[in-house]
Order: structure tokens, then C-alpha cells, then sequence
């Protein structure tokens, strides 16, 4: 649960909504409880009826709302069809009443889930474009992707439904309880009494469940790295008849993940069962001590074991739910503690609290004894590497593959930082330049090509959104591509 607590700054941001969320299960649930009530009400005056004492006084009503509506049932004075009829629409208009305050619920805690897994998203994919090339060449592209799409949707599942859920089971098992104590002591503790050996089992269970859910999260994120680099990669693959290989590397990956996935499930499914049969038990106990007890006289109505029946069966779900939300809840710690592992990540590359903002780049450039070694793979890339270009200037820098030409750029870009020496720009140490005003001012064409996934002129105008139409074409002119495109009109 502590890796949750990066989530408290999005409720205290939706607190409103989780506020009214949390204001709409109660009063749902309060009248959820009172429908067994009038139900016992109803079910006692039946049997005064055919008993034939209709005047005999009921167990005193200890809900307020439901006291007001027996003592004017019985001012009023029904005659006994009206009574049951009345007491039959009361009991669908409390469903009725429960109904709307459940879509109310829905509408404040499920879109306030919605929202910030919307903000969450954000922020996962913000984080990422503030970390420097280090982080990307040290994590999977699938294991990024799957962080900021299957484990924030997990995470959503804890804001939204858990959350609900949870206050949910937790007011119908007050208000339940509540009202069969104030009926008869000793039966509710007869009923209750199966409920302990449920929480331990669950206990246990979810002990298991978060193991698991850790270990699955790893191998999915494995799947969409196979996936990735393997659609990434499909024209090296298909050159060199590497389907069969690589379908193999996927099989394996996914044969992992669904071993997994099915363990899982089997764990899960404990729930269920144990929960329909702890249910049944209590039902089975409240006929079984609520029969003997109005035997005894130790219950004075039948409409009470009646009630105590309604409130179990109206605790199953709740009840079950518990089993459900600890799962929601340990699969959402885990997928955020994936996250957590990113978001606290600092970068490497970053503004000197000094830096400068406002400069113009006239191109003197000066590298002055510089040494960098690769972090990630710790190759020694370049070693006491001088080189100055003056203003206008057109310099080629030329040698076999893994000499350093791209890395010179990089530098350049402060793609990376130096292990010794330094650069300079126009007399400025490029440590103390805005990174952004300093990647503003530089053109640069990586030797690795990439589209996006976007019309030909959104490619050309990148880095310059407010390029016109003219100035697109002219780009393409000066790349010598003006030609194929238009063929391709």
C-alpha cells in the first residue's frame, strides 16, 4: 500500500467528487437496509392476520425514517390488502431511490477514476521526455509502453472501482449490522461468526495474489518488448528468413505469461467458492438459530429471521467484493510501484540552476580534451578529442564505424554530458546553455531514419509547427524529396 500514496495528491485534487461519490454510496446503502425492514414489517403483520390478533404491538422500530412510516401506516389504519400493497410500493421505491444514488456514485468516483488515470498518463509520458538518452538506452520501448498503458489502467482500477467498492462493502456491513444487533444480539454473533475464518483466508490469498501480480507485470512488459522490436524490425527478420525464430523467442515469452496468468487466475478463484459457501453457512445458521429461538420465545416475530436472511444475502456481494477490491488493490500497488520506479528517476541531462536563456548561437564551436564512455555498455567512444570550427566554417569528420562521429554530435546536442573536458559554444561552456534554447538553435539529422505516423508535411514541419505551407516545400526542395511526393499526389 505504500506505493499507492503517490496517488493522494490526485484524490485531494478530485476531492468534490470523491466526496459525493463517498455521500452517494451511504445514503444508496441506507436504503438498501431498509427494504428488509418494511419486508419484516409486512411478513409480521401477515402472521398477526392469520393468527387473528392484529392488535398486538410489533418490535419497537429503531430506525427514525422507518418509525415514521410504521406509526403512520398504523395511525392511518389500512385495512390489511392496502397495507401489504403500500408496504410493496415502499419497497420499490426504495429500490428505486437506491438506484439513482448508485448512478450518482458511478458518475462522481468511476469519472474521477477516469480523470486521473487521464492525469496519471500525462505525467508518466511527461517524465518520460524530461529523461535523457541514458534512461531510453537502459529500458525497453515495451517496457515503457506497457508502464504507461497496462500498469496506469491497473492503477485506474484502484481509483475507480476499488475505491468504490470498498466504501461501499464497508457502509452496507455497518448499516447491516448495525440494525440485526438491534434486533437480536445473539443471532447477528451466531450469523457473523463464519465471517473471521473468511478474512484470514483472504488474507492469505492476497499475500499470494501480489507475488504473482509483480512477476506477471514483468513478463508482459517482456511480450511487448518481443512484439515491438520484432514489428520494428520486420524487414531485417523477413530479409533474412527469421520468422520462425522469432515466433519461437514470442512463444516462449507468452507461454511464460500465460502460465503465469492462469496461476494466477487459480488463486483467484479461491474467492468464489469460499464466499458462497461462508454465506451459505450463515444463511443456514440464521433459519437454523432463528428457528429455534422463536420456538423458544426468545423471538417474538418471524419477520426478524426474515430480515436476518435479507441482510446476509444483501452482505454476499460486499462480502465477496472484499476478496475482488484486495486484488484491485495489490495488482494497482504493484503496477504503481513499476511506476514509481520511473517517475523517481531523475535525469542526467539537465538546466544548470544558472544557465542562460537568452543567447544566439553564431556557430564557433570548441571541444577541448574530451573523454566519454558509453554508461550503458561502458565503451570508451572518445579520449582526449580536441576539435574547434570556427563561423561558417564546413567541416567533415570522417572513420570507421564506433569512432565517434555520431557521438561528437550528440555532445553537441548535450545528448550526453562529458567525462572530462568541455565544450564550448561561442565562448560559453554548453553546460551553462538552456538545453532547450540550446537544441532550439541546432539542426541535426540523425543517421537513424524515423517517420511518425502522420502526413508527409506534419514530418517536414516538425520542430516548427508554425512553418507554412511554402516553407514545407521548399524543405522538401532543398532534401531533393519535392519530386517523389508530388509523383505520389
Amino acid at each position: 500500500m505504500k506505493h499507492l500514496k503517490a496517488i493522494n495528491k490526485y484524490f485531494w485534487k478530485y476531492r468534490l467528487r470523491l466526496g459525493w461519490g463517498i455521500f452517494f454510496i451511504i445514503v444508496s446503502n441506507y436504503f438498501a437496509v431498509l427494504a428488509p425492514q418494511v419486508t419484516s414489517y409486512v411478513v409480521d403483520r401477515v402472521q398477526q392476520f392469520l393468527q387473528g390478533n392484529q392488535a398486538k404491538a410489533l418490535h419497537p422500530q429503531k430506525d427514525i425514517l422507518m418509525r415514521t412510516f410504521v406509526d403512520w401506516v398504523e395511525r392511518v389504519d389500512f385495512d390489511f390488502g392496502a397495507m401489504v400493497i403500500l408496504c410493496g410500493a415502499v419497497i420499490l421505491i426504495l429500490a428505486l431511490l437506491r438506484g439513482i444514488f448508485m448512478y450518482f456514485m458511478r458518475q462522481t468516483i468511476v469519472v474521477m477514476s477516469r480523470l486521473i488515470e487521464y492525469d496519471q498518463k500525462n505525467e508518466v509520458y511527461r517524465h518520460y521526455q524530461s529523461l535523457d538518452m541514458q534512461f531510453f538506452k537502459s529500458n525497453t520501448i515495451g517496457d515503457l509502453m506497457n508502464r504507461v498503458a497496462e500498469d496506469v489502467s491497473r492503477v485506474r482500477m484502484y481509483t475507480g472501482p476499488a475505491i468504490m467498492y470498498l466504501v461501499n462493502l464497508v457502509t452496507i456491513i455497518l448499516l447491516a449490522v448495525t440494525n440485526m444487533l438491534a434486533k437480536n444480539v445473539t443471532l447477528t454473533l451466531y450469523v457473523l461468526a463464519p465471517l473471521p475464518f473468511l478474512a484470514i483466508a483472504i488474507y492469505y490469498v492476497n499475500t499470494i495474489i501480489h507475488r504473482k501480480s509483480e512477476r506477471l507485470q514483468g513478463l508482459l512488459s517482456d511480450l511487448t518488448t518481443n512484439a515491438q522490436q520484432s514489428y520494428s524490425g520486420i524487414r531485417v527478420i523477413k530479409s533474412y528468413l527469421q520468422e520462425k525464430a522469432m515466433m519461437g523467442f514470442f512463444e516462449q515469452n507468452s507461454e511464460a505469461y500465460r502460465k503465469q496468468a492462469i496461476s494466477l487466475a487459480r488463486v483467484e478463484a479461491i474467492y468464489s467458492p469460499a464466499i458462497v459457501f461462508i454465506i451459505g453457512v450463515s444463511t443456514l445458521i440464521t433459519i437454523m438459530m432463528g428457528g429455534l429461538y422463536y420456538l423458544r420465545g426468545d423471538i417474538a416475530e418471524v419477520g426478524i429471521i426474515v430480515e436476518f436472511v435479507l441482510y446476509i444475502n444483501m452482505l454476499t456481494f460486499p462480502v465477496s467484493a472484499v476478496g475482488w477490491v484486495a486484488s484491485m488493490i495489490q495488482r494497482a500497488s504493484a503496477s504503481q510501484k513499476r511506476l514509481n520506479e520511473f517517475l523517481e528517476t531523475k535525469p542526467a541531462i539537465s538546466n544548470h540552476p544558472s544557465a542562460i536563456h537568452d543567447f544566439s548561437l553564431s556557430g564557433h564551436i570548441s571541444f577541448e580534451k574530451v573523454d566519454f564512455t558509453y554508461p550503458h555498455t561502458g565503451i570508451t567512444a572518445l579520449r582526449h578529442f580536441s576539435l574547434e570550427i570556427k563561423p561558417g566554417e564546413k567541416i567533415a569528420v570522417i572513420g570507421k564505424t564506433g569512432s565517434g562521429k555520431s557521438t561528437i554530435a550528440q555532445l553537441l546536442l548535450r545528448m550526453y554530458d562529458t567525462d572530462k573536458g568541455s565544450i564550448s559554444l561561442d565562448g560559453h561552456n554548453i553546460n551553462m546553455l538552456n538545453l532547450q534554447a540550446l537544441r532550439r538553435q541546432i539542426s541535426y539529422v540523425p543517421q537513424d531514419v524515423f517517420l511518425f505516423s502522420d502526413t508527409v508535411a506534419s514530418n517536414i514541419r516538425f520542430g516548427n509547427d508554425g512553418a507554412t505551407d511554402e516553407e514545407v516545400k521548399d524543405a522538401s526542395r532543398h532534401a531533393a524529396i519535392n519530386k517523389e511526393i508530388e509523383s505520389r499526389d
